[in-house]
């Protein structure tokens, strides 16, 4: 990736990142994957090995690390300045002007409001988001980014060629030529990256049922599972369930941003188990299962879908299963962890 530290590129106001907290959190212990290993050899024991590592990471955790991403610790830095700028550089008169439409088109590309998604019992969240697609001339964007866009154009594609691909061994499904935009809960489409960052609030819901949080690693990528491979793996591979909840005391008085790329499969795929002997012996009872005889949606009727429903929907208590709820999209189950 060209270098994104030079005299050149447009001034940024720098974001001042929070100190880490001092309390004794009970904290997930994740794999960490060297991608480095990948690049740096053609040697294909090693990258076999590396597809092991990533395989029994996603199966064991769904959330793992990516360290030596390609992105030096200033590059990173640079990026969280930027991503900053969307919320403390634009008032809010011009950030109604680039508000997203979610309920009616169920794109994310511009502003979500704080307080647009109804959590429980009257309480509205406190997130705002700023979205936009890889494409970054397919919307408008406040005047304060627009200067920005090279750079967040570079670092999208970084992300997709030089992050996911080495991971992530569908590529045929993942084109970036082709690709889409971008309570305790799972996400919409194959992968996410999370650049890490010190303010504690994510975590993550353990095979056992209990809630742990994700430890900050210096100019790491958490990655996470979404629903998209979960759907194409049969069930091999399950979306991983998450929450971010109230930081600590000492860190509750610092902005928590985070720096985020979302992975889609292309438009037109259909969720449903790839065409593989392991998966297809398990393909028929799973989707059997998992749709109930509804339609199985593509990605781009799936991301629209929970798109309009999230934060909106209708939400059941599970009848058979204490601190869920419930909703149905299109016949599929969705299940919300309270």
């Amino acid at each position: 990736m060209p270098s994104l530290i030079n005299d050149q590129l447009p001034p940024v106001r720098h974001y001042e990142a929070a100190p880490l907290t001092k309390e004794q959190l009970d904290y997930v212990d994740l794999p960490t994957i060297d991608i480095s290993s990948f690049t740096a050899s053609a040697d294909p024991n090693v990258r076999s090995q590396l597809v092991a590592q990533v395989r029994s990471a996603i199966a064991k955790y769904g959330f793992f690390y990516v360290l030596n991403h390609g992105l030096s610790t200033a590059q990173t830095v640079r990026m969280f300045d930027i991503a900053d700028v969307p919320f403390s550089d634009v008032d809010d008169d011009e950030k109604k002007k680039y508000q997203s439409r979610l309920k009616e088109t169920g794109t994310q590309q511009g502003y979500k409001p704080r307080q647009y998604h109804h959590i429980d019992n009257g309480i509205r969240d406190q997130i705002e988001i700023y979205s936009l697609n890889h494409d970054v001339n397919k919307s408008g964007h406040p005047a304060a980014l627009r200067p920005l866009l090279p750079e967040i154009e570079q670092f999208a594609y970084h992300n997709h060629v030089n992050v996911l691909y080495p991971i992530l061994r569908l590529v045929e499904l993942h084109k970036w030529e082709d690709m889409s935009e971008s309570s305790g809960h799972t996400d919409i489409g194959s992968l996410t990256l999370l650049y890490s960052q010190p303010i504690a609030a994510l975590q993550i819901r353990t095979k056992d049922g209990s809630w742990k949080w994700v430890k900050h690693i210096e100019n790491a990528i958490v990655v996470n599972a979404g629903d998209a491979i979960e759907f194409l793996s049969g069930g091999l591979y399950s979306a991983t369930i998450h929450r971010v909840v109230q930081p600590p005391a000492d860190q509750r008085a610092y902005t928590r941003l985070g720096l985020f790329y979302f992975v889609l499969a292309t438009e037109d795929v259909k969720l449903k188990p790839l065409n593989s002997p392991i998966l297809q012996r398990r393909a028929d009872i799973w989707l059997k299962e998992r749709f109930q005889g509804a339609e199985v949606p593509t990605m781009a009727e799936w991301r629209k879908g929970r798109t309009k429903s999230d934060g909106n929907a209708e939400l059941k208590a599970s009848a058979t299963n204490l601190g869920v709820e419930e909703e149905y999209l299109n016949g599929v189950l969705i299940k919300h962890y309270v």
